[in-house]
């Protein structure tokens, strides 16, 4: 039987060359993990800090004036933790989230160690190069540069083994309180706000190179530098345990030769 065509009417496409009724959806933008004006608190007690140690580590003369230092960095880092726990609960986000959970595998721990030591190394290369091209680290006169450390940062290193000992246990504390604050929390807080991961990691380094500021103007900058480099490890990995490892490794050995330059002095 002949079949007829109504001219008006459209055959209906093949269903896989028919165009999608309903529009990709656009890529989720970062989320705020806190409150804007707590960010804005936290930056500021991180500055102020920064602006009072300045004047503080000229003024520390003793054992006991140090170890006083210790204690009173330790408490102040503590509270800023406290402080984000508490900002990050009013948006339901955890802690375990900022650091990245928990290793599930000895190889995923095992990972996280050779990463550590393979970012450690890589850029204490690169640091120096820019210590060098910034004139922190004179290669002609080496003595010179160790003379600056000691006299910038002798006041505040350890003396003795007591104190010694206290600063090792306070880089630990350091290295797992600093990732939290600069990495876990400002660096995705920023990378919100900037709609950017690049300028999260960025704004975060800057603000840890200022929170240095006893150590003067160029150090800032290199510390700055370095704290990107945290970021970009903490941004690849996502994870904050390889940057906790290697930040406290590299505070606890700078304050071991620390130790050692000012006893020979």
């Amino acid at each position: 039987m002949t079949q007829f065509i109504d001219p008006q009417s459209t055959p209906e496409a093949p269903a896989s060359l028919s165009e999608p009724l309903v529009a990709p959806a656009a890529p989720a933008q970062p989320a705020l993990i806190a409150p804007l004006w707590h960010t804005i608190l936290i930056t500021a007690l991180i500055l102020g800090n920064s602006f009072l140690g300045s004047s503080k580590v000229g003024a520390v003369h003793g054992s006991g004036s140090r170890i006083l230092l210790y204690g009173g960095t330790f408490v102040t880092q503590l509270i800023l933790i406290l402080f984000i726990w508490f900002g990050i609960r009013l948006r339901g986000v955890r802690m375990r989230d900022l650091i990245g959970g928990r290793w599930k595998t000895v190889e995923a721990f095992l990972l996280d160690v050779g990463l550590a030591f393979g970012f450690w190394i890589t850029s204490l290369l690169l640091l120096f190069g820019i210590r060098v091209a910034l004139g922190t680290i004179d290669l002609h006169n080496m003595q010179k540069s160790v003379d600056d450390t000691v006299r910038i940062l002798g006041p505040m290193a350890p003396h003795t083994y007591l104190e010694a000992g206290l600063f090792v246990l306070l880089s630990v504390c350091a290295g797992l309180f600093e990732e939290i604050i600069f990495r876990g929390y400002l660096q995705r807080q920023f990378g919100a706000l900037g709609r950017n991961a690049i300028i999260g990691i960025v704004a975060s380094g800057i603000l840890f190179g200022l929170a240095h500021g006893y150590q003067g103007t160029r150090m800032m900058i290199v510390i700055g530098i370095y704290g990107i480099f945290f970021g970009i490890l903490a941004h690849l990995r996502k994870s904050l345990r390889p940057g906790m490892m290697a930040h406290a490794f590299q505070d606890s050995i700078a304050g071991i030769g620390l130790f050692k330059l000012v006893t020979r002095h």
